[in-house]
């Protein structure tokens, strides 16, 4: 029966610390981001995430053709 196998060490896995605990940090951030950086920042991330799935999407029909 390798159930009780497998959550032994499955147990044994979570009782173990792999990664350290972060270091979190109560004092406020030591740079202020304005709002107008926050937007550039976001736009560039959905620009680089959506752009190319978009265009994929778009351009289904095309790939599926056969040439």
């Amino acid at each position: 029966m390798p159930l009780p196998t497998v959550s032994r060490l499955f147990r044994s896995a979570l009782r173990t610390q792999l990664v350290p605990a972060a270091n979190v940090a109560s004092k406020p951030a030591k740079h202020n981001i304005s709002a107008g950086e926050q937007a550039i920042a976001m736009t560039a991330l959905f620009v680089s995430i959506l752009g190319p799935s978009s265009w994929i999407l778009a351009h289904l029909e095309d790939y599926k053709k056969k040439e």
